[in-house]
């Protein structure tokens, strides 16, 4: 799986089952990724093998709950 956002790229692990089909990547919450993931400009995308790159806006709500899981 590949996240990008304004700052930067990365690519994670990824794993993937279910029904409906799902696709996962974990990231532990002091994870700088999340940073630049809350404090991309406007939108970041995640990108996998064989789907449409997903663009997903950044709202505060993201900003928050990463903040929370640091508490």
């Amino acid at each position: 799986m590949l996240i990008r956002t304004t700052a930067a790229q990365r690519r994670l692990p990824a794993s993937s089952g279910g029904n409906p089909p799902f696709i996962t990547a974990r990231v532990q919450s002091s994870n700088n990724l999340l940073d630049q993931i809350a404090f991309s400009r406007g939108r970041f995308t995640v990108e996998t093998s064989g789907t449409a790159a997903l663009a997903i806006p950044i709202w505060p709500e993201f900003t928050r709950v990463v903040e929370d899981c640091r508490k």
